[in-house]
């Protein structure tokens, strides 16, 4: 047993060794130890390739406007490990973190015995959630991402009330399939028996495959540009504005506070399931609670302005889809700046296709490693780009403050890329902007 939150985190973390095992049985082995916590409330999962921490935000948020008491589970962490297991948007505590871990250290101990081997890092954080949720704070609903894929994922043990698949991109490739058809496939794996499902998918292959998958289980279906469509969107300078239609009901200038077209897709799918989250007796959503809900919704790294003198911009860009939404926005918005690119990545992702698209809207691109197992090093990342203007920074964080200092007021900064960087680059970063007195 451990005495200290480190000491519980250094576990946990050790678990990282392990890989990636796809698959459910370690997942019902613990929870029927633990008395089965994830059957003990009310949930909703939201997977997709892109998009899914920011639908959960806004749902959050919504359903927290309208007087309700929200969990979340989602991952990778931005600022602090504490946040991937939340209430209302605050991070548990460390000692809830300590008390946590050693309620599942004794079964991973167990299971290690087994046939079926030790449960992985992201398994044993999972587990932690359901426990912490059904047992010590119980909350009116929990939200939860998937964390890969979806027919296997640890999180998919669940009976949500709602499902939600916001996009499909050809990501984890080695993992989940080569095809939008494949991977289509295993997010489908979340959909439940007659649970309703909602999706902004517009990949016609993986659109077909969710509805085939949806309607073995006799699962309600609603896709966007189908069921419900955004018929009006215009950018703000600090968000975006839109209009959301659907068969019975009519939302005109909703705003949210995040930037981006595809931040208002994410915030459509939240209005869909909050909409039916109010079907069951015990949650009453209004139209009030919507509109708050969305517009405080606030989630850290996803295009979010760091400072606006110097324009500072950090985005957790991490494939190919989330590189063009980066690309598309500042295309869009920041045409007359000189725009200058720092990049760093996993390796194990489609770097080529991305660095091509970074190559094409920045000035300048400059690229970093970082300690993480799986980081990719800068001269791989410098070798894929064809930019005449390119270069290495040799550490990331002296690297990044020299960016800042070295900004025109013309020129804007951009550091994208793996989100296990952006949870590094975003503390670094805020703390430098703060001590030298740039903010917003």
């Amino acid at each position: 047993m451990f005495t200290t939150y480190n000491e519980a985190l250094e576990w946990i973390h050790g678990r990282l060794r392990l890989g990636i095992k796809p698959g459910l049985a370690r997942m019902e082995w613990m929870m029927e130890k633990l008395g089965s916590p994830e059957l003990k409330m009310k949930t909703v999962h939201i997977g997709g390739t892109n998009g899914k921490g920011s639908t959960v935000t806004f749902l959050r948020s919504v359903v927290e406007a309208a007087g309700y008491s929200v969990g979340t589970f989602t991952s990778p962490y931005i600022e602090q490990f504490n946040e991937r297991i939340s209430v209302n948007g605050q991070p548990i505590s460390d000692e809830e973190i300590l008390e946590l871990t050693n309620v599942i250290v004794p079964l991973a101990d167990q299971l290690e015995e087994t046939e079926l081997g030790g449960p992985t890092e992201f398994e044993v954080i999972t587990a932690m959630s359901f426990y912490y949720f059904a047992n010590v704070n119980q909350v009116d609903i929990v939200l939860y991402e998937v964390g890969l894929g979806g027919r296997f994922d640890s999180t998919n043990i669940i009976q949500p009330i709602a499902s939600v698949i916001t996009n499909i991109g050809l990501d984890h490739t080695n993992i989940l399939g080569h095809t939008y058809e494949e991977i289509a496939f295993e997010k489908a794996g979340i959909i439940k028996e007659q649970i309703p499902v909602f999706t902004a998918v517009k990949n016609q292959e993986a659109i077909k495959v969710i509805k085939e998958q949806a309607d073995k289980k006799h699962a309600p279906l609603f896709t966007l540009n189908k069921d419900f469509a955004i018929t009006t969107h215009s950018p703000r300078e600090t968000g975006e504005v839109f209009t959301l239609s659907s068969a019975n009901h009519l939302f005109e200038q909703l705003e949210i506070s995040m930037i981006g077209q595809h931040q208002t897709e994410n915030a459509a799918l939240a209005v869909m399931a909050a909409r039916s989250i109010n079907h069951h007796e015990e949650f009453t959503i209004s139209d009030h609670a919507i509109r708050t809900g969305l517009k405080r919704a606030y989630w850290p790294g996803r295009f979010e302005i760091l400072s606006k003198s110097p324009l500072v911009i950090i985005d957790g860009a991490h494939n190919d889809e989330g590189i063009s939404a980066l690309v598309h926005e500042l295309s869009n918005r920041y045409s007359n700046y000189t725009i200058h690119i720092v990049f760093a990545a996993l390796k194990d992702k489609k770097l080529d296709r991305m660095i091509s698209q970074l190559d094409q809207v920045a000035d300048e691109i400059s690229f970093l490693s970082f300690d993480f197992p799986r980081a990719a090093e800068a001269i791989d990342l410098f070798s894929l780009s064809h930019s005449k203007n390119k270069r290495i920074g040799e550490h990331w964080d002296s690297y990044l403050s020299k960016c800042i200092q070295n900004l025109q007021p013309d020129s804007i900064l951009v550091v994208t890329g793996s989100l296990y960087f952006i949870s590094e680059a975003k503390p670094y970063l805020s703390e430098f902007l703060k001590n030298n007195k740039i903010s917003l």
